[in-house]
């Protein structure tokens, strides 16, 4: 395994970490990463796989916090338009969604930060248009975790129940968008000796996370929630722009 590697590995543990702290997954971190070493359709196809892993460790982890009804009603539609998305990554100009979908986040998480006291009613029709939305951009973007995480905080849901059941819903997500990647071709067998790497990456970061979670307030864990959101969205705007 060459030196890029190595620091492709560790760099995937950091994003496991952070994504188990902030409560929505790794991939929002984990897709910048990957998108330095790899192109564009292998970052999806390992992303998939990977986060597949990583939700079965925070699930494991964190599983009485699942709230049921959460996950059928945000986690149906993702996973029904993350297949929709997925299939359209080969038709639609993935770039010009990417943007729109990162001004949209700095954009809803600076909302939330100046009205952090203020939350969004657990309706039905939030839950369904989160999970469309989230589920959508998952495929065409490889990263939904961001949307799903607006939603799941602006309900003020206790940390425990936000990592649970958006680990869930991801769940179903990711291995729904991975069979698509995997039967096109999006991974080859070139890169299939890192899946063993990121297995144990995706343990080992998840438990790293929740012990630090333990010592971590309600309310800085929302302020972590929207703080990610916002740095990872406004580093993906400039290295848009950049390019």
């Amino acid at each position: 395994m060459s030196e890029n590697y190595f620091i492709f590995i560790a760099l995937a543990f950091v994003s496991e970490i952070l994504g188990t702290v902030s409560g929505f997954g790794s991939s929002i971190l984990f897709v910048p990463v990957a998108s330095v070493f790899f192109d564009f359709k292998t970052v999806l196809g390992i992303t998939a796989v990977f986060h597949v892993f990583s939700n079965l460790s925070k699930i494991a982890l964190f599983r009485k916090g699942v709230r049921k009804d959460i996950v059928l009603k945000l986690g149906i539609p993702a996973v029904f338009f993350v297949i929709v998305g997925a299939y359209l990554t080969t038709y639609l100009p993935t770039k010009k969604i990417e943007l729109a979908m990162n001004l949209i986040l700095v954009a809803l998480a600076v909302y939330l930060l100046i009205n952090f006291n203020k939350t969004l009613k657990q309706t039905n029709a939030n839950l369904y248009l989160g999970g469309t939305a989230s589920g959508f951009i998952a495929g065409i973007a490889g990263t939904g975790g961001a949307i799903r995480g607006i939603v799941l905080s602006s309900f003020g849901l206790p940390k425990a129940v936000f990592i649970a059941t958006s680990a869930l819903i991801d769940l179903g997500v990711d291995a729904s968008r991975a069979v698509v990647y995997l039967s096109s071709g999006y991974l080859t067998k070139s890169y299939l000796f890192l899946i063993p790497a990121l297995i144990v990456v995706s343990v080992l970061g998840s438990y790293a996370g929740k012990l630090i979670l333990k010592k971590t307030s309600e309310k800085a864990f929302r302020y972590i929630v929207l703080g990610v959101i916002i740095v990872t969205a406004a580093f993906q705007l400039l290295k848009q722009i950049i390019h």
